[in-house]
């Protein structure tokens, strides 16, 4: 049996114009530096490993953002996107179909990565979005906000006009516990059941219950936190501190016996001369990794707490930093086709950005959703809306149109739809049946203990 784990690189930025550094995370040999990059914190993602992807800071008296694409063999921006407003955190599908991202306005944008159409934009903060990220499924989008709120938004939602119209609000849950700017935001494994835990500039890190919209901890920290990162078992978590220390805090201790919200600090791992600006964590090698404000990023055995590698980036202090399966792209053996394929089919990445809604775009969407909403049965809305959807296919093929390629995209959103709506009721159906089995383990042990 092959015991070889998969290949893994560090990717990391700054917000001084030093480029994006690209390590192989075992060896520690440094691949490509992607120029031009000055990237707020949350601005820096791969975009479904296929390409990379940041945010760019700019003079507080712009009044537009610019959103710039690297491709894994070229050193060089080759993408330049230019949104309506700065924008700050960007966050990608687990596929990379979706970009999102969060305005100084409080919006947020909800782009088509193939087309670079602008499919939504809501006002989700009353002040500048802080940090978005997707859950565990892509079910969910999290936000976080200078504001202090930790809002969670369904897609499912997000793109039904009519419940959106219906709706008092958009979001699942509006949590406003943090009383100052949330500074970052994870969630676990398991979905819409996962936890989600926030970091803010009060001190504190709250720990949510996103099937139960509840506060379920509340841990006060030494120092403003600004980062923070699971570990794999969800024992514990890790948070990166102004102080430059990353504090260890436990998820499984019992409150009920803690008196003291200190108490939930189980140690700390101190190396770092200034703030702990990020933090992420391989699953493959089992490794913690940290950058500052210093400019350098440790690599760290999370059982002995020793350090085992590090990096240093070229310029000014690290704010982003992300552990990624390494790309076929970035394989030496494979550099040198690559560039060579790139030259003579020109550029491989999507096109730019739309910097505001097609209104045909919108026309499309919602009379398909107006549609649903004439039926009483939404799993009949939807069979209805895609033999309609076909029908007018057939005639825009038989005319020989470009719309029927948009209407067929259409198509396939409905079907997602409709398989969302039958894996939430599965759920349902699960979670029924799991709340009966336990209250009936339950009596069983109470009559039991009676007799």
């Amino acid at each position: 049996m092959n015991t070889k784990m998969e290949e893994e690189i560090v990717i990391a930025s700054s917000s001084i114009d030093g480029g994006i550094g690209c390590w192989d995370l075992q060896t520690g040999i440094e691949h490509l530096r992607y120029k031009s990059c000055a990237s707020p914190p949350h601005g820096l993602i791969s975009v479904g490993r296929r390409f990379l992807a940041s945010s760019q800071l700019q003079d507080p008296k712009a009044s537009s953002g610019a959103i710039l694409y690297w491709s894994w063999s070229r050193p060089q921006v080759e993408v330049k996107c230019f949104p309506e407003e700065p924008i700050k955190p960007l966050v990608a599908n687990s596929e990379g179909t979706y970009l999102v991202g969060g305005g100084l306005s409080g919006n947020i944008y909800f782009w088509e990565v193939a087309t670079g159409r602008l499919l939504k934009k809501w006002r989700a903060h009353y002040r500048a979005v802080t940090c978005l990220v997707f859950t565990e499924d892509d079910s969910l989008l999290v936000s976080g906000s200078e504001d202090g709120s930790v809002r969670v938004w369904p897609l499912l939602m997000i793109f039904d006009d009519y419940q959106m119209e219906q709706a008092s609000q958009l979001y699942e849950h509006s949590f406003q516990e943090h009383t100052l700017r949330v500074t970052d935001i994870v969630t676990g494994y398991g979905g819409g059941n996962a936890i989600i835990i926030s970091a803010s500039e009060d001190r504190t890190c709250k720990v949510w219950s996103l099937s139960k919209g509840i506060l379920l901890r509340n841990i006060v920290f030494p120092s403003i936190i600004d980062s923070i990162t699971l570990d794999p078992g969800e024992h514990v978590f890790y948070a990166g501190g102004r102080d430059g220390k990353i504090h260890i805090a436990a998820l499984g201790a019992d409150s009920s016996f803690v008196k003291s919200h200190w108490l939930h600090i189980i140690g700390s791992l101190s190396s770092h001369s200034k703030s702990v600006t990020c933090l992420a964590y391989s699953t493959n090698g089992n490794v913690l990794l940290s950058g500052s404000e210093d400019g350098m990023i440790r690599v760290w055995d999370p059982k002995t707490h020793n350090i085992v590698r590090v990096f240093k980036h070229a310029k000014g202090p690290v704010n982003n930093i992300h552990v990624l399966k390494r790309p076929a792209y970035l394989n030496p053996r494979m550099l040198s086709t690559v560039q060579a394929s790139s030259r003579r089919h020109g550029l491989s990445l999507p096109p730019p950005l739309s910097k505001y809604i097609n209104t045909m775009d919108e026309k499309v969407i919602s009379a398909v959703v107006n549609l649903q909403a004439t039926c009483n049965n939404p799993l009949d809305a939807s069979c209805i809306s895609s033999q309609v959807i076909n029908c007018q296919i057939k005639e825009l093929q038989q005319q020989g149109s470009a719309a029927a390629a948009e209407m067929e995209v259409e198509k396939l959103k409905l079907d997602c739809t409709q398989s969302m709506q039958m894996l939430q009721r599965w759920k349902k159906t699960y979670d029924n049946l799991h709340e009966f089995c336990v209250d009936e383990l339950l009596e069983g042990g109470n009559v039991k203990s009676a007799n």
